[in-house]
Parts: C-alpha cells; structure tokens; sequence
C-alpha cells in the first residue's frame, strides 16, 4: 500500500480472524451522492460484505449504508450491490484464484486517501478451526505477556 496518511471509516476486523489474507488490492467504489456523506458521518458497515467478480466486474456485495437521513428527495438501497473499480488485468487475475476451491474476496478497510473513498479488499483463504484456535491461544498468550511486563 501507500505511504499516504488514511482516515480509515470502517475496518472488517473479524475477516482477519476467519481468513488468511493472501493478497491485499486498493479499489474505488461507485457512489451517489448521499452514500459519501453517510459514509463521512460513519453510518457504514462492511463486516457482513464480499467481493464477486461478475462479467469482468468486480462488485461489492451486502455492504450496508445507511440512508442519510437529512436528504429527503433521493432514496437509496442500503444494501445494493456497488462496483469496485481496478484494472482490468487485476480483475481478471483475481476471478481466476477465486475460481480455486477456498478462496474468496473480503473487504478489509474502508478509508479516504486524499479525500478519496477507497476500499482495501484481499484475496482471503478460509481458516480452519485449528487455526481459529491456534490464534486464539496466541492471542491469549500475548495479553498475559503484556500484562506480566506491566506489573514488573
């Protein structure tokens, strides 16, 4: 990724516990107009969400945006289905991998970059429950290091 500093909106932090990220890509997404003032105010969700590649487009699904409540005129799904944009080369580099069996795309983080929406998505890998459990015990181990270091 850049070195450019990101106000990072909304993070997936449970995809990094149920996958292995292989690959990490930043996307544009397509918007109207209220989605980008709700998203400013924070009324965003991607935990549910995932990528699929359809006719040599990548779309961003189950993403949820809340409706911004102080425009009255324009009604929009909150739930619809938005388009990533990348390269055409990128695109169809992905849809062959998630053609492999166990691989699929997840969002990681929604951030603006330079005022500029953008979405962080990663080609994952389902974790097996041996390794849910063996991150949990790490995980585990780590806070009682830490907690041992404060008290010493």
């Amino acid at each position: 990724m850049t070195d450019q500093p990101r106000k990072i909106v909304a993070s997936n932090k449970r995809a990094f516990f149920d996958y292995e990220i292989i690959d990490r890509l930043e996307a544009g997404i397509v918007l109207k107009g209220p989605e980008i003032k709700s998203i400013r105010a924070g009324h965003v969700t991607i935990n549910s969400s995932f990528a699929h590649v359809d006719k040599g487009e990548m779309w961003l699904m189950n993403c949820h945006i809340q409706e911004y409540d102080k425009i009255a005129h324009e009604k929009i799904e909150p739930r619809r289905n938005r388009k990533l944009l990348l390269h055409r080369r990128q695109i169809i580099k992905w849809k062959e991998k998630t053609a492999e069996k166990g691989f699929t795309i997840v969002p990681l983080h929604l951030y603006f970059s330079k005022n500029i929406l953008k979405l962080e998505v990663g080609l994952a890998k389902s974790k097996k429950l041996h390794d849910k459990r063996h991150a949990i015990k790490e995980r585990e181990v780590k806070r009682e290091t830490d907690r041992a270091v404060r008290q010493y």
